[in-house]
């Protein structure tokens, strides 16, 4: 059954762990997180977090097993709007990453954040 990805991205996004650059910035701190930006490479050179590890959403599942091999490791996504970030955060879950947020701060406000 065709299902609109709008309304996909709004299912899967309520079964998400969700927090704000604020949140995301102290548990980072504390508990080694990795900052992941999915979204695609122009996008990530028009500014991004300086702890801020770029992995395009296409190759997410392919590259971070390497960077981050322990399923325990915690892991946050975000993109833009958070539709990429909230679906990347689903499929890393289904291949056995147990620690996933997905950041609902803007790519300019996480910049802001994260520089202070």
């Amino acid at each position: 059954m065709f299902q609109p990805t709008k309304d996909l991205v709004t299912a899967v996004r309520a079964k998400q762990n969700c927090v704000d650059g604020k949140q995301a910035k102290q548990e980072i701190t504390v508990n080694q997180g990795l900052l992941i930006d999915v979204r695609e490479a122009s996008e990530y050179q028009t500014g991004a977090p300086k702890t801020a590890i770029h992995i395009s959403r296409g190759l997410l599942e392919f590259k971070l097993p390497e960077l981050a091999p322990d399923p325990k490791t915690a892991i946050y996504l975000y993109c833009a709007s958070g539709g990429r970030a909230v679906l990347a955060a689903e499929q890393l879950r289904r291949l056995g990453y147990l620690n996933i947020t997905v950041l609902t701060s803007s790519p300019a406000e996480l910049c802001t954040i994260f520089s202070s």
